[in-house]
């Protein structure tokens, strides 16, 4: 019973949505991960792929976390009853413990708060938060040149070990 049920499958194997940019642009020092409190249009356009977390990024209020900025597009037929705002503040939920820790780190040492994947945990939505520092201009040119090195590296291996 190793398989994937096919409830998962068609959840697209777990993961929601991506933010790649998010390593592009930040050094990320530490991962978290948070439940979300949604709505139940929310839960239903998410199952229909229709989230993006590409210019999110997570705020303290009153000693709470929330997630700014991303992007749940509501279904053409979401209730008529509920007002959709797909760029809505949702709270993050995390351990009191966790959050404090996260307090710290943002007010008091600078860091940022940025949410790095969504995924299907069970039957509940997760976000993966980094704790963050933005990156200068040269250190994005040089994760570039390592990342292009790495890939030649690669491809040279496979040719030696091709022609071997």
């Amino acid at each position: 019973m190793a398989g994937k049920s096919s409830k998962d499958k068609a959840n697209g194997g777990g993961t929601i949505a991506l933010n790649k940019r998010a390593r592009h642009e930040f050094h990320i020092e530490q991962r978290y991960e948070a439940g979300l409190a949604l709505q139940g249009w929310e839960l239903k356009s998410i199952r229909a792929g229709r989230a993006n977390i590409t210019e999110a990024y997570a705020v303290v209020r009153d000693g709470e976390l929330f997630l700014f900025g991303a992007q749940i597009t509501p279904l053409i037929s979401a209730s008529t009853h509920v007002v959709a705002d797909d760029r809505r503040t949702r709270k993050l939920l995390l351990n009191r413990r966790e959050i404090d820790v996260l307090i710290g780190k943002v007010q008091r040492d600078g860091y940022t708060l940025v949410p790095t994947a969504m995924y299907w945990k069970g039957n509940k939505v997760k976000a993966e938060l980094g704790l963050a520092r933005g990156k200068q201009m040269h250190d994005k040119r040089e994760a570039s040149k390592e990342r292009d090195w790495n890939r030649e590296k690669q491809r040279v291996l496979r040719r030696h070990n091709r022609d071997a």
